[in-house]
């Protein structure tokens, strides 16, 4: 049965502990990164711990990946995601890998900060694989072992400020603002049985209410298996990195059509970007200032619940 687990600050010190009901269980030990704590504790040693529990309301919620940690992230990744972005999900043959700055991450509640000069905020709901061990040679991962290598799940959000990322073609400093990277509330740490519900999440991304984007992890078009197959081939990985998924259909950006992206390549640079702009201003989904944005994952049963991560979106400075 999958546990859920919080880091969290009480009165001047950080703890991990079980969340059961409302109430927070803390994890005897002292574990000052995320794969300090995975390295040490599993679902099945934490599931019925005993001991004084605290409301989970009376602490500051933490992060539950600490900034040691890689973040490494897929692109285009949910087939409906690749078709409105112009391309070709049975045809796409290769895995888009991408990192974020570690120093994005945030907790799962805390405000997501706009800088003054980013026009085109977008949001990202993902999945978020927490690896159970380390990897420093090229690996064979399948389904049937895959419990070997992910120690738990986390909600992340990609947040993207599209007129840096697209135009300068940078996603790394386009997604890689602070506060641009809030992870949790939990660390849902999986036994083996679980594993196989990694591939039924549901995802659903509200902003103000209303849902802008929602999937199932079932779509995913490289999953977890292969990917960390084709990770271990490039790099090495350690417990407690962060690799998010990708994100389903329904994000504000819009992507010109096949068509117009053939015509788009026979205008001069200058007036090309000039136009994607004036396509991106007339999307009303991009975030403002003051706007909620909410995520959610969990399988059907909520046998797997991550929890509910809550951004307000604020300007510089404020």
């Amino acid at each position: 049965m999958a546990v859920n687990i919080v880091r969290y600050s009480r009165q001047g010190s950080v703890g991990w502990g079980v969340v059961h009901k409302g109430r927070v269980t803390p994890v005897p030990g002292d574990f000052p990164t995320t794969q300090a704590f995975i390295s040490q504790n599993t679902a099945a040693s934490l599931r019925d711990l005993q001991g004084e529990s605290f409301e989970i309301g009376s602490v500051e919620i933490l992060a539950p990946v600490t900034i040691n940690q890689q973040f490494i992230c897929q692109g285009a990744n949910y087939r409906q995601h690749m078709i409105e972005s112009g391309m070709d999900p049975d045809a796409k043959k290769f895995n888009m890998i991408f990192t974020k700055a570690r120093s994005c991450i945030a907790p799962a509640n805390s405000p997501v900060i706009k800088p003054a000069h980013v026009h085109f905020l977008d949001y990202e709901i993902e999945l978020g694989l927490i690896l159970k061990r380390d990897v420093t040679q090229k690996t064979t991962v399948t389904d049937s072992n895959l419990g070997d290598f992910i120690a738990a799940l986390v909600i992340v959000n990609d947040y993207s400020a599209r007129d840096i990322q697209i135009p300068q073609m940078q996603f790394y400093k386009g997604k890689s603002y602070r506060t641009f990277g809030p992870v949790g509330p939990y660390l849902c740490l999986l036994e083996p049985q679980d594993i196989p519900e990694v591939h039924k999440l549901e995802l659903v991304l509200t902003v103000n209410g209303q849902v802008r984007q929602k999937d199932s992890t079932a779509n995913l078009v490289f999953k977890p298996a292969e990917t960390l197959t084709e990770l271990s081939g490039v790099q090495d990985l350690h417990a407690g990195d962060l690799i998010a998924t990708g994100t389903p259909a329904g994000c504000a950006l819009t992507v010109p059509s096949p068509f117009r992206q053939k015509l788009f390549a026979l205008i001069p640079e200058g007036t090309k970007w000039k136009i994607f702009m004036q396509l991106q201003a007339k999307r009303p989904q991009y975030l403002k200032v003051g706007d909620i944005v909410e995520a959610r994952i969990a399988n059907a049963s909520r046998s797997i619940d991550l929890g509910v991560q809550r951004n307000v979106v604020t300007g510089e400075g404020k």
